[in-house]
Order: C-alpha cells, then structure tokens, then sequence
C-alpha cells in the first residue's frame, strides 16, 4: 500500500510538473509553453493547411513586441485560399504593448535565447500544432528569434517543416567575437545543424546594409545544412538594414515560397 502511496504522489508531481501555466489559455491570444504562459495573436484559418509561427527579434532598442503582429495578419489575408493560419507570439517576459506581458524573464534582451526559453517556445508551439493539427508548420524569425527558429529545428526537428531566418545571428561564437561580456549562455544553432531533419526547407536572409548580424553568420549555417544536404538557401537582400529587412518583400516572397512547397 505504501509503494502505491509512493507510485501516485510521484505521478501527481509529474503531472503538475507539465501542467500548462496560463490559468485562460485561448489559444487566441495566450498559449502554455513549458514553464512560461506566452502571449500571441492568431489570423487566418482555424482549419489550417499550414500554420506559420513568428518569432519576434531581441528588440534592444526598448518597447514592446508587437510589430510583428501586423507582418502575421498579413501573410494570413494574402494566403486566405491556401488556409493559412499565422501566429505571432510574444517571448518570455516581453510586452505586446497592452499593459500585459508574457510570464518569465528577458534576461535584458541580449543573452536570451537559453535552453530553456528555447524549450518554453518549442512547447508552445507543439501545443498549437496538436491544437489546430496543421500539414505544415513553418516558423519565421528574426534576429534572435532567428536563432531561436535555427535552434528549433534540430533540437525538435519534428516540430517544423520549413523555416525562413531573418538577419540571423546563426553562428554565435563568430557573432559574439570581438563583444564585450562574458561567456553567453544562449544557444549557439550551428552546434543543433545535425540534429536538424534532412527533409526540412529553410531560406535565410540578411540585409546588404545590417550593421547588427552580417551575412556571413547566416550564410555559413545554410552552408552547414546544405552540407548534409538539406534544402537551404541563402540571400543578400540589397539596401536593407537589420530592421527594416522583416517587412521587406523579399521576407513575404520566402515565406510565400516555403508555403507553396
């Protein structure tokens, strides 16, 4: 009788352990990662053929993560007749300039792209994926979010189908020469590239212009994956700087590209 005591309570703390932390989670505008409740936004079809995620950059200027709420809404009018479901979510412990945030921390909006927040994110998204059951799913990410997408795709590399990086600071020892600080504790993708699956698509795109995250951090990931021989491709999209690159038509075209696959 004890042992079986024993055998329940262990179950419980199991159980509570991987509970979903948001107390009204909709879907809609709030979904459960794995420790954290993330805000999001959803466009589009509740009955979707594929589901795109995007993912927000580090925003080190201050403010909310917002911007890409209205990108999201977007590819989701311009693709109604493909059911396209687009869903814009909010990293742990930033704003979506409601008043209200995502639960978890920030970490100062530079070294945050941990295992776990990239867990969190990850668990999120297989919540949404088993809720509205998608063909495809593809992520979208820029900056850091890239490199939480790049991430993504090998150390869950059943979660996502294709992806699209945006000024991704996709090799971290490279990216971090020459800065101050200390060793970073975030997630470096090129050190997840053979865990990615061979079948997945991504398209990567820096700016002629990004003072931020140059080409070659981008580019030497894609040659990493095609290197195994995955389906990646690199682009330099002329005149365009780390910012204004995510609303770019280049950026609409690749996601475009990746849901006619």
């Amino acid at each position: 009788m004890r042992s079986l005591l024993i055998v329940l309570y262990l179950l419980l703390i199991s159980v509570g352990a991987y509970a979903a932390p948001c107390e009204r989670e909709d879907f809609e505008t709030r979904v459960s990662g794995g420790t954290e409740c993330l805000l999001m936004r959803r466009y589009g079809s509740l009955k979707p053929t594929t589901m795109v995620l995007w993912i927000h950059g580090n925003i080190t200027s201050g403010g909310p993560a917002n911007s890409h709420f209205r990108i999201a809404q977007k590819v989701a009018e311009d693709h109604t007749s493909e059911n396209v479901l687009a869903l814009a979510l909010v990293r742990p412990g930033y704003p979506d300039g409601t008043g209200k945030s995502s639960s978890g921390n920030d970490y100062g909006r530079a070294d945050n792209w941990s295992r776990a927040t990239i867990d969190d994110i990850g668990a999120a998204i297989e919540r949404l994926r088993d809720k509205y059951k998608p063909s495809t799913v593809l992520l979208v990410g820029h900056s850091g979010g890239a490199a939480i997408a790049a991430v993504l795709l090998g150390m869950k590399p059943q979660l996502a189908e294709g992806a699209v990086l945006v000024a991704c600071p996709c090799d971290l020892i490279t990216w971090r020469a020459g800065r101050r600080g200390g060793t970073w504790i975030s997630e470096d993708p090129m050190r997840w590239i053979d865990k990615v699956s061979p079948t997945v698509k991504v398209i990567a795109l820096t700016g002629s212009r990004d003072d931020t995250t140059a080409p070659e951090l981008a580019r030497t990931y894609i040659e990493g994956l095609k290197a195994r021989g995955i389906d990646a491709h690199f682009q330099i999209v002329p005149g365009l700087g780390h910012v204004d690159l995510i609303t770019s038509p280049a950026v609409e075209k690749a996601t475009s590209k990746l849901i006619h696959r």
